[in-house]
């Protein structure tokens, strides 16, 4: 790994994630749980524990608040060896995430998150403006309230000021106004990219020619697009692959997105071919859909998978 590039992802809308488990749920009873679990979460978070799960590393900065903010920091601690914390006064946000056994169902309940200022955002940018030598920025996960719609248009502006490569994945108007400016990857669903072309939806045959209108208007270089059982399609200008997942039992989706994203990362890191950075971007994420609550990848299993999907 010594070609490892430098690698920061950032997060505006951490939550502190906590998992339980019961045996049935049931409305107006007192419900008897396992013991909570909690751990550090939201996009770019996770995308940089799944990165250190697989052996790489990463910076990670995230804006934190409050008592659950200095419990994050704390869980953070022991799991990264290399992060920035932000301080904002609000609380840091939770996340919820039952798992009824009876139904092996997860029901996932997301806070909406704290108010951050524009002195508080603005951190954030001003420290970024401030590294040099920067390979990757990954910008994954939602806004916080208070944080501008184009936040990731002006993160977008100064990844190519600093010629960093930009990965984002996010939805909506933020991912819109990213693609404007355009960055270097982003991966879509299926859903976002048909918003990003002004469609409702897209036929089979449409994706292909869908992003690669993106790429043609400089919007991105690469297109990651998630496709959920289907798997995923990479597209560059010249080239395009789709990698369907082997069949695995599924525990929880939570961060297989981001661990999609690391593993992709990984690959790009290394400077594999495009095919192989799918292949092990795809592998990430099956891993991770593998283990219970919001355990993200696993190498062992990643690397398994990985070498089933490159045959």
């Amino acid at each position: 790994m010594s070609t490892m590039k430098t690698i920061i992802t950032l997060t505006l809308n951490p939550a502190l994630d906590k998992s339980i488990e019961i045996d049935k749920l049931v409305p107006e009873k007192k419900l008897s749980c396992s013991d909570a679990v909690l751990e550090p979460g939201g996009g770019g978070i996770n995308v940089s524990r799944a990165i250190h799960k697989l052996g790489g590393s990463s910076t990670a900065l995230y804006l934190a608040g409050g008592y659950t903010g200095k419990k994050f920091t704390q869980l953070l601690t022991q799991e990264l060896p290399s992060f920035h914390e932000f301080e904002i006064a609000e609380d840091t946000r939770e996340n919820f995430i039952v798992v009824d056994i009876s139904v092996n169902k997860q029901y996932r309940f997301g806070m909406e998150g704290p108010r951050v200022s524009e002195t508080e955002w603005q951190q954030c940018l001003d420290f970024l403006e401030a590294q040099n030598g920067v390979d990757y920025i990954v910008a994954s996960g939602s806004l916080a309230p208070g944080i501008p719609l184009d936040f990731f248009g002006r993160l977008a502006a100064l990844a190519k000021r600093k010629s960093a490569r930009l990965v984002v994945d996010t939805s909506g108007k933020p991912l819109q106004y990213a693609v404007e400016v355009g960055l270097f990857l982003c991966k879509p669903n299926l859903g976002e990219l048909s918003s990003l072309v002004g469609k409702v939806r897209l036929a089979p045959d449409e994706i292909l020619i869908a992003a690669r209108s993106i790429i043609a208007r400089g919007g991105c270089e690469v297109i990651a697009v998630s496709m959920g059982a289907e798997g995923a399609l990479l597209v560059t200008a010249t080239e395009s692959y789709q990698i369907k997942p082997p069949a695995v039992e599924v525990h929880s989706t939570v961060g297989a997105g981001d661990s999609m994203v690391a593993g992709m990362l990984m690959g790009l890191a290394q400077e594999w071919s495009w095919k192989d950075i799918l292949c092990y971007g795809v592998a990430s994420g099956t891993s991770a859909t593998m283990n219970h609550g919001t355990g993200l990848c696993k190498k062992p299993e990643v690397d398994l998978i990985f070498a089933q999907l490159r045959q």
